[in-house]
């Protein structure tokens, strides 16, 4: 039996308790929180979990195998570091860390003790997610042209990270895992309306090889939960809408054709008449998805790292990535959305 503790039991701690405690190899032994109020309630729904306000006292048990680091991301590195340093496997929610240089020394100290260190981009373990993937290595679109994501909705407000630190780390995580590859550059725009420094509406712009476009609406002042990408290849077209209740993606045979009038193809056209623009519309089809709570599944996987020693499909490495291009836009943020050359690991 693999004992876990977890570390940060707010506002998503309780639903990382729920998923592991539902693993039959794993004993939730220790929960820590410096709120004895999110104790008492772990207490209720747990019984058998132990609470503490110090989380050194998950660190110093030995027979903790693991933690789950669920805390704010400022806190990350140092909580981190000290579970590595006392041997545990590391799970970290994300983003792994607020800046590059602290999730590289995470990865160090997690080779140097030969421990599991895992970041939870929960959408990587979707069913949804991961059926894009499957549909993009397939061609099935054909060559990506764009790619558009929307993440609004009202709240909730951070007091010490912005919205692009707070949402944008779930669609550039989904991002790379798509593309298997790192944008060259990022830009973004943003503004702060309710907290004066806190920017809680952004636009960003990536940029990738071969003129892939990437762009990202993210913001807490909406007033609607919206969670969309729309992905433009030049074959077919794809929708995925994470809010839906069913048919969360939709594939639409869709697109622009340039008739040359069995003129030979040539680099200029003279007149009108040479070229002409044919949309194309045909069939729209929702493929059939997998109903698996994505957490259920990262949790799993977590476990099965552990075991078998396995390397996580969002490990340390994965974490850096991510971060790194949030460094990037948040530079262009406070440039007034110049393009910035996204450092690459």
């Amino acid at each position: 039996m693999m004992k876990l503790g977890i570390i940060g039991c707010g506002y998503w701690g309780p639903n990382l308790v729920r998923n592991f405690n539902s693993i039959n190899e794993v004993e939730m032994a220790y929960c820590a929180d410096l709120d004895k109020n999110r104790l008492s309630h772990v207490k209720s729904l747990y019984p058998k979990i132990e609470v503490t306000r110090d989380y050194n006292n998950v660190l110093e048990n030995k027979e903790v195998d693991a933690v789950v680091i669920a805390t704010p991301v400022e806190t990350h590195h140092k909580i981190a570091s000290d579970a590595l340093k006392a041997n545990k496997h590391v799970l970290i929610e994300k983003p792994i860390t607020n800046n590059s240089n602290n999730a590289i020394e995470l990865i160090k100290l997690a080779k140097k003790n030969k421990k599991v260190l895992m970041v939870d981009h929960t959408f990587e373990y979707s069913a949804p997610v991961r059926k894009i993937k499957e549909i993009l290595k397939s061609n099935e679109l054909g060559k990506i042209l764009t790619i558009d994501m929307i993440r609004v909705n009202l709240g909730l407000f951070q007091e010490k990270i912005n919205v692009i630190w707070d949402l944008a780390p779930h669609d550039v995580s989904m991002l790379l895992y798509y593309l298997e590859e790192m944008p060259l550059t990022a830009r973004a725009i943003g503004q702060s309306y309710i907290r004066d420094g806190i920017e809680d509406d952004a636009r960003i712009t990536l940029e990738f090889k071969d003129k892939i476009v990437a762009n990202m609406h993210i913001s807490w002042l909406d007033p609607c939960k919206t969670r969309r990408t729309t992905i433009v290849g030049n074959k077919k077209m794809l929708v995925f809408d994470d809010v839906a209740q069913d048919e969360k993606i939709k594939i639409y045979d869709k697109g622009v054709t340039i008739q040359k009038n069995n003129i030979p193809r040539q680099p200029y056209y003279d007149t009108y008449e040479q070229w002409a623009l044919t949309y194309r519309t045909g069939d729209v089809y929702a493929p059939k998805i997998e109903n698996k709570e994505p957490l259920r599944v990262m949790a799993a996987h977590f476990i099965d790292c552990i075991k078998n020693s396995k390397k996580p499909l969002t490990d340390g490495y994965s974490g850096l990535r991510v971060v790194e291009v949030i460094e990037a836009a948040q530079k262009s943020l406070k440039d007034d959305g110049v393009k910035v050359a996204v450092e690459n690991d």
